[in-house]
């Protein structure tokens, strides 16, 4: 297989658990996006305080070149709030699948409570991915989940999706 999939949404909605149990069902690599995020950037959501498009630029960057990197195809977990940094992305991966996990507000809240003072997002930044978020219905290659769906089902939809050659 070699086309990548960006696990992506917001803070809370599952992306982590996600990515692992997709890469481990198509046997590709796993590259988790929050740590390519700069000391700074980990040190603003740690205070609260919501990353700009200047702050997530180099964090593209760098994840744009772990694409590329795996030409062989991925597993990317990235929030890709925006169309702009989507697009961005598909630059560096022609073909590149995008999993959107869709969460309410309220469930996000609730998940980024539970990680405790161990995780560096801060919950207080839920409002701002919220904000932020524009949602890529209509985008091609982009597959819409329930973030609230068990992740065995979830794991199954996205690797069956994987495996055809249809953009959705």
């Amino acid at each position: 297989m070699n086309v990548s999939v960006v696990i992506m949404g917001v803070a809370g909605c599952g992306k982590s658990s996600l990515g692992r149990a997709v890469a481990q069902a198509l046997q590709l690599p796993l590259v988790e996006g929050d740590d390519f995020h700069s000391p700074e950037s980990r040190q603003k959501m740690r205070q609260g305080v919501a990353l700009t498009d200047d702050d997530r630029a180099g964090w593209l960057d760098r994840l744009s070149e772990q694409l590329r990197q795996h030409p062989g195809g991925l597993v990317l977990t990235c929030s890709a709030l925006k169309k702009v940094y989507r697009d961005r992305l598909r630059q560096a991966a022609p073909g590149l699948r995008f999993a959107f996990l869709q969460i309410s507000h309220a469930n996000a809240q609730a998940r980024v409570g539970a990680r405790g003072e161990a995780h560096f997002f801060s919950s207080k930044l839920v409002d701002s991915q919220f904000a932020t978020l524009q949602v890529p219905s209509g985008e091609p290659g982009v597959l819409t989940l329930d973030a609230t769906a068990p992740l065995q089902q979830l794991q199954a939809e996205v690797a069956a999706w994987m495996t055809t050659k249809e953009l959705v």
